[in-house]
């Protein structure tokens, strides 16, 4: 049976260390700050929204929220996001995405501060993962595989990895913060021939293909470590992964549920990108 990596220890741990790094800051008279920038009423914005505030407020981190309509214009969206992006006492800034106009999308993507964009949306912040330099910081859910192998101090360096899906959310940034611990990775993505057996010949398996259950029994083998980045809704309407779990969980060694794995360290990350944002400013 493998070892089950739940995200809730792992978030705990975190949320410990930014608790006093949030009170340490306010002695400075700094109140670390999260704008939120939401179009629309999107159930999957509205249910991140909810949890990402309520991990800010667990640690201390003050959430200021911006609304607008789905049917909003390309003029006001911008006129919202420059108020948001000029402002000295916001230090992170979320834009919930993707966007109802991939022109607001653009425009959010090249205009947003790289010292605020704590959800690495920007040009800046992407070089940054993959240079290793620059201001930014890398997407939440890539930053939060990295916290669970280092939480279960799973072995990367020299180690072989798949990751399965090419993103710039997910895929790419995973691929590189692991090639920067020193793994050997290969990206498989739909154009891929043999990409289970590159994943049976992997120790690290990350899944990242936006497709549920699409990793199954075929990819697994002894000693790995899977961890599943995925959140889907199957035809019966149950929430599972990229990953099959059933399927997966008796072969390998170590495995991420969905829910309560990635998912549940995704914005305790978010939080500290905010404590660091805030953290620069003295």
């Amino acid at each position: 049976m493998a070892l089950i990596l739940k995200g809730a220890p792992v978030a705990a741990a975190l949320s410990n260390e930014l608790i006093e790094r949030a009170q340490t800051l306010r002695t400075q008279g700094v109140v670390p700050t999260l704008a939120i920038l939401r179009v629309g009423e999107q159930p999957d914005d509205l249910a991140y929204e909810r949890g990402a505030m309520k991990r800010c407020a667990r640690v201390g981190v003050a959430v200021e929220q911006f609304v607008l309509p789905a049917d909003c214009t390309r003029d006001r969206f911008l006129n919202t996001f420059l108020h948001i992006n000029i402002r000295p006492e916001i230090h992170g800034f979320l834009v919930l995405r993707p966007l109802p106009d991939p022109v607001m999308e653009e425009a959010a993507c090249e205009l947003i501060k790289a010292e605020k964009d704590v959800d690495g949306m920007s040009h800046a912040s992407l070089a940054r993962v993959f240079s290793g330099y620059g201001p930014g910081y890398p997407p939440c859910t890539a930053q939060a595989v990295m916290e669970i192998l280092d939480y279960y101090r799973v072995p990367l360096s020299g180690r072989r990895a798949a990751v399965l899906g090419r993103s710039l959310v997910a895929g790419r940034p995973i691929a590189m913060m692991l090639m920067n611990r020193d793994a050997t990775v290969t990206i498989c993505h739909s154009r891929t021939e043999e990409s289970d057996a590159i994943c049976r010949a992997a120790e690290i398996v990350v899944a990242a293909s936006g497709r549920a259950r699409a990793l199954d029994g075929r990819y697994a083998a002894p000693g790995q470590t899977v961890v599943d980045v995925g959140i889907n809704v199957d035809a019966d309407g149950v929430l599972c992964g990229d990953v099959d779990f059933a399927a997966v969980e008796p072969t390998v060694d170590a495995i991420t549920p969905v829910p309560g794995g990635v998912g549940a360290v995704t914005t305790t990350v978010l939080a500290k990108h905010v404590i660091e944002a805030a953290e620069k400013t003295l």
